[in-house]
């Protein structure tokens, strides 16, 4: 058990960051374990760079450059959950000259 997959993959994960005990997560189909995991990845990829601005991710991708790609995958997925939950972004052209 100690290195397998279902261990590392599904179990510990969903005990650490779900809070789910051994006893929960044994009763609870398998199937259902793997779209709650699903769930937890989209949930902290769609927080993942929060609180980050696009000067922040300039500076930091001079050294890092695929910091780039995920904070464009970050704002994709926020586009993507605003839009199905009707928020709409506010634009402001007040900082163009």
């Amino acid at each position: 058990m100690l290195e397998s997959p279902d261990a590392v993959l599904i179990y510990i994960p969903l005990m650490k960051e779900l809070g789910m005990s051994w006893n929960e997560i044994k009763n609870t189909p398998h199937n259902e374990l793997r779209c709650l995991l699903g769930a937890l990845n989209e949930h902290s990829a769609y927080h993942s760079m929060d609180g980050w601005t696009d000067k922040q991710v300039s500076e930091s991708a001079k050294d890092n450059p695929h910091i780039r790609t995920q904070y464009a995958a970050y704002l994709e997925k926020k586009r993507k959950y605003n839009d199905m939950m009707g928020i709409r972004q506010k634009i402001s052209f007040s900082g163009l000259q």
